[in-house]
C-alpha cells in the first residue's frame, strides 16, 4: 500500500454553497506505480457521475484539480498514451495518487473546483493571484442615524452594501461626493454618541448634524434614502427632485434653503461629469478582457454598477504558456467569483469553456440570473475593446518591469556571489522608540517586484530583552521566522537538486535565496547565531547593509561572512535596487511600529480591567462620560450603573484605588 501523505480539504469550508457531496477516497493498488499505470487503476473504480478529482505527486502536493461531468471518462483520458501537451504529460508522469469528490451535478463540481484551486493552489492549474479584497460602501441601517462607510471583509445583516469598487480611492471619492450632496454622516458610532455640539463637517456643509439633533430623524432618513437611490443609479431622478425643491424654496423667498439645494445640485452634476465611461445600455456588468504576450497573461476587469464606472483592476494569473486565452480566462473567472458577488451581466473578450454552465452555477449561488456574453457590435462591444486596450497596456508595463527586475536580480547574484539568481529576497528591519512598542518587519521581493501579501510583522514579545537591544530583537524575529519555516516546509529544495524543471510562471518559493539585514556586522553575527542554533547555517546567504557616514545613501557598506566588507559603485543600478529594498523594509517596519504605538496611546484604561467587556465599558462611559471620571467614581456610584453588578463595581473601584 502507498503511505503517501495527502492534503485533504476541510469539506465544511470547501463545500460552502454547494449541494450535498459524497467523499470517496481511493488508494493505489500497487506500490511504486505512477503516471499512466496508477491512473489506469483508478479508472476501473470510478463512477460515471460528476465530481472533482485531485492529482498528487510523491511528496503529497496537489498537482492539479479538475472537474468532470463524468469522472470515469475524464480520468480515463489521462490513462491514454500520447496525444497530450507537454504540460499535461509532465503532470501525468508526476502523479502517484488521486482523490475524488462526487457531486450531484456538474454545476456543483464547477463551484467546488474553483474553491479547491484557490485554497490548494495546484502547480498545473491556472491560479488567480488576488491578495486584496474589494472595498464596498456600507450604509448602517441598524443605527438610528445610519452612516456611510468604506467596508472590507465579512458582511453583517441589516446593512446595505454597494460595490464592489476597484480601489479604496474610488470608495473615498464616492463617499466625499455623497457628503456634499446628501449630507450623510461618516463619523464612527462612538464619536456620534459622544457629540454635544456639531462638528466641523456640519459647519462646512458636509453633514446634516444628526448627532446633536440639527436635523430631525425623519428628514435625515430621507437623506439616507436619497443616498441609497444614488448608489442604485437614480442620480437623474434625484437631480430632478432637488431642482424642484430649489424652485419651491426660491418661490417662497427662502433663498438660504434654495442656495443649499443649488450647492447640492452642483455637487451632483460634478459627480456625473467625472464618472469617466458611463455606458447608456449597460446598467450593471463586469467586463473582462485578456491579453497574452511573452508567456504572461493580463486580465483586466472593469466594474459597472448603476450605469456608473466604479473602477478597474489588472490581474496577472499564473498559467502555463501552452494555454489559450479562452482557457486562462475561463479558469480565472470561475475562481474570481468564488468569494465575490456577481452582477447580472458579464461581458467577455473571448468565449470560454463551460460558459453556460458557469452562468447556471453563479445564477444558483446569487439567486438571480447571471448571463455571460461576448458582444459582437454596439456599445457593449466598444466597452470590451476599451477594456482589452487597458489589458494590453497593463501587460506591456508589466513585461517591461519584469524584464528590468530580472536584470537587477541577476546583478544581485553577481554582486553578492550567490549560487543562483534569487527568486525570493527577504529584508528585515526593526523599529522602536527607546525600546517601546518594538516590532520587526520582513518584506519580500521577487521577479515581479515587491510581494506584499508575503510581508510579515513581528511584535517583539521577549521580556528578557533590554529595551533598545537591536541584536536581541533581530534574533527573536529570525528565530520565530525560520523555526516556523523549517517546521512547515523543511529545508529548501532547488530544481538542480530535485531534477525537476520549474513550472512556468512558478509562484514565489517559501524559502528565500537571499536575506538582507538592515545593519552592520553585529546584526549579521546575531542572525548567523540564530541560523546555527536552528542547524540551517549556510542554507541561505546572509548580507548585512550598514549605512554610510552621516547615513548617506550611496556609501553603504556590505558585510558577508568570510569576506572583507565592501561597497558597490555609487551609480550601480544594483546599489539603487538594494537601497530600494532596504527603504521598503524600513518603511514597513516604521509603519507597523507607528500603528502599534497609536493603538497603545488610545487604549482605554477600562480595557485593562478583567471582566470589563465592550458592553460594560459602554455602560460605564455612557454613565460617567470618560474613563477618567470612572477612575474617580465612588463605589456606590459605580454600583448605580445599569449592567454593573456589585462585584464588578468592586473590581473597577479596586483597580483604580489600589492604595486606598
Amino acid at each position: 500500500m502507498n503511505d503517501t501523505p495527502t492534503k485533504k480539504p476541510d469539506l465544511a469550508a470547501t463545500t460552502k454553497g454547494v449541494g450535498k457531496l459524497v467523499w470517496e477516497e481511493t488508494i493505489p493498488l500497487n506500490e511504486g506505480l505512477s503516471g499512466v499505470e496508477i491512473i489506469g487503476n483508478f479508472v476501473k473504480k470510478l463512477p460515471n457521475s460528476p465530481g472533482v478529482y485531485r492529482m498528487f505527486n510523491k511528496s503529497g502536493d496537489v498537482l492539479y484539480v479538475g472537474k468532470a461531468r463524468n469522472l470515469k471518462k475524464r480520468v480515463a483520458s489521462y490513462a491514454k498514451m500520447g496525444g497530450h501537451t507537454n504540460r499535461i504529460a509532465k503532470m501525468i508522469l508526476d502523479t502517484v495518487n488521486m482523490e475524488f469528490i462526487t457531486t450531484h451535478t456538474e454545476t456543483e463540481a464547477l463551484l467546488l473546483e474553483a474553491n479547491l484551486i484557490k485554497r490548494l493552489r495546484p502547480r498545473f492549474n491556472v491560479l488567480l493571484r488576488d491578495d486584496k479584497s474589494f472595498p464596498y460602501i456600507v450604509i448602517t441601517d441598524d443605527h438610528a442615524a445610519p452612516g456611510v462607510f468604506k467596508h472590507r471583509g465579512a458582511r453583517a445583516k441589516h446593512r446595505d452594501y454597494f460595490g464592489p469598487f476597484a480601489s479604496a480611492g474610488s470608495v473615498n471619492r464616492t463617499i466625499n461626493a455623497m457628503q456634499r450632496v446628501f449630507l450623510v454622516r461618516t463619523c464612527s458610532d462612538s464619536v456620534f454618541d459622544s457629540r454635544s455640539r456639531p462638528c466641523l463637517l456640519y459647519q462646512i456643509k458636509r453633514c446634516s448634524g444628526p448627532c446633536t439633533g440639527e436635523i430631525s430623524n425623519d428628514n435625515y432618513a430621507k437623506l439616507v434614502q436619497d443616498a441609497k437611490r444614488f448608489l442604485k443609479g437614480k442620480s437623474s431622478d434625484i437631480q430632478t427632485q432637488l431642482s424642484g425643491q430649489m424652485q419651491k424654496a426660491s418661490e417662497a423667498l427662502d433663498f438660504e434653503t434654495a442656495a443649499m439645494y443649488r450647492d447640492r445640485i452642483s455637487a451632483l452634476s460634478q459627480i456625473q461629469s467625472h464618472q469617466g465611461i458611463n455606458p447608456h445600455t449597460v446598467d450593471e456588468a463586469d467586463v473582462f478582457a485578456i491579453e497574452q504576450k511573452g508567456g504572461m497573461n493580463c486580465i483586466q476587469v472593469f466594474f459597472f454598477r448603476t450605469g456608473q464606472n466604479w473602477g478597474n483592476r489588472s490581474y496577472f494569473p499564473r498559467a502555463d504558456k501552452s494555454l489559450e486565452p479562452n482557457e486562462v480566462l475561463g479558469a480565472f473567472i470561475s475562481q474570481f467569483y468564488d468569494d465575490k458577488p456577481c452582477p447580472r451581466m458579464v461581458l467577455l473578450s473571448h468565449e470560454i469553456d463551460d460558459q453556460a454552465l458557469l452562468g447556471e452555477a453563479l445564477s444558483t449561488r446569487m439567486d438571480h440570473k447571471v448571463a455571460f456574453h461576448v458582444p459582437q457590435r454596439g456599445e457593449k462591444r466598444e466597452l470590451v475593446q476599451h477594456v482589452a486596450t487597458n489589458a494590453r497596456e497593463a501587460l506591456g508595463r508589466q513585461l517591461a518591469e519584469t524584464s528590468t527586475q530580472k536584470i537587477l536580480l541577476e546583478g544581485v547574484r553577481e554582486a553578492f556571489d550567490l549560487p543562483r539568481t534569487p527568486k525570493r529576497i527577504e529584508v528585515y528591519d526593526n523599529s522602536h522608540i527607546m525600546g517601546t512598542n518594538a516590532v520587526g518587519g520582513m518584506i519580500v521581493a521577487g521577479a515581479e517586484g515587491f510581494v506584499k501579501n508575503q510581508y510579515r510583522k513581528f511584535n517583539i514579545k521577549s521580556e528578557d530583552l533590554v529595551p533598545g537591544d537591536d541584536y536581541g530583537m533581530m534574533r527573536e524575529v529570525l528565530t520565530r521566522r525560520f523555526s516556523r519555516l523549517v517546521k512547515e516546509y523543511g529545508l529548501p529544495k532547488h530544481e538542480e537538486e530535485t531534477g525537476e524543471d520549474a513550472p512556468e510562471m512558478a509562484s514565489i518559493p517559501p524559502w528565500p535565496d537571499l536575506i538582507l539585514i538592515d545593519g552592520g556586522l553585529g546584526q549579521l553575527n546575531a542572525v548567523r547565531g540564530v541560523m546555527k542554533e536552528l542547524n540551517i547555517e549556510g542554507v541561505v546567504p546572509l548580507v548585512g547593509i550598514a549605512k554610510g557616514p552621516d547615513r548617506d545613501a550611496g556609501l553603504e557598506k556590505f558585510f558577508v561572512h568570510g569576506k572583507p566588507s565592501f561597497m558597490l559603485p555609487q551609480r550601480d543600478p544594483v546599489l539603487y535596487f538594494v537601497q530600494r529594498l532596504r527603504d521598503e523594509a524600513h518603511r514597513f517596519a516604521i509603519g507597523t511600529h507607528r500603528a502599534r504605538r497609536k493603538k497603545a496611546m488610545i487604549r482605554n484604561p477600562l480595557d485593562e480591567i478583567s471582566g470589563i467587556g465592550p458592553g460594560r465599558k459602554r455602560a460605564l462611559l455612557h454613565h460617567f462620560g470618560t474613563a477618567k471620571a470612572v477612575s474617580r467614581a465612588a463605589l456606590t456610584d459605580l454600583k448605580a450603573v445599569d449592567g454593573i453588578s456589585a462585584q464588578i463595581a468592586k473590581t473597577v473601584y479596586d483597580h483604580f484605588n489600589e492604595n486606598g
